[in-house]
């Protein structure tokens, strides 16, 4: 019993430290976690599958409040209970807190340097790839025949091209896969 809530905790300090790493590279939103938990806790470790994280992410994204946040609390979870959650949320906040006092420290010098500007453009346009390999590894979990490619495609269009909100258009997206996959036993093709 000792030695498993030893690892446990050994494992939730690991998560504390990729965790706080990753929180110092998740610029341009929340999407830029995911290639990122890709390669150290599914290609690097080994801790979970795509099929999880896809899971992760997805419930996440659709629940109140601030994907990170919600994405860092379940992956926590899964990874390593309740000593994960709390490693997890402290390793991907806790950059932001200190970058973000030593900017306000010296807010009023570079809010109009124009070099800072230009800097930032580049990362928000570098940080797009960064989203669409991720998207491109998840693809193959998310489209497992091509019920998901409809799913996918309206749910698209929806967002594009209708004010709806995305937990409407996620919840459609629910509702869509429950009546296609119905008739399917293992619910999977």
């Amino acid at each position: 019993m000792k030695k498993e809530k030893k690892a446990s905790w050994k494992r939730a300090l690991t998560v504390l430290r990729v965790m706080f790493k990753v929180g110092f590279f998740t610029w341009g939103g929340g999407w830029s976690i995911v290639a990122q938990l890709q390669r150290e806790f599914i290609e690097k470790r080994g801790w979970m599958t795509q099929e999880d994280l896809v899971d992760i992410i997805s419930v996440g994204r659709s629940m109140p409040g601030i994907m990170v946040m919600n994405v860092s609390v379940l992956f926590g979870y899964q990874i390593g209970g309740i000593p994960g959650v709390v490693c997890s949320v402290a390793g991907i906040a806790s950059p932001s807190v200190i970058v973000l006092t030593i900017v306000t420290g010296f807010y009023t010098q570079i809010k109009d340097n124009i070099y800072v500007a230009k800097a930032l453009v580049g990362v928000r346009a570098a940080v797009i790839p960064i989203i669409g390999g991720a998207a491109l590894k998840m693809r193959k979990t998310a489209w497992v025949d091509y019920k998901g490619y409809l799913i996918s495609a309206a749910a698209f269009l929806l967002c594009v091209f209708t004010p709806l909100h995305n937990i409407f258009i996620v919840l459609a997206g629910a509702a869509a896969g429950l009546i296609l996959q119905r008739g399917n036993k293992d619910g999977l093709s």
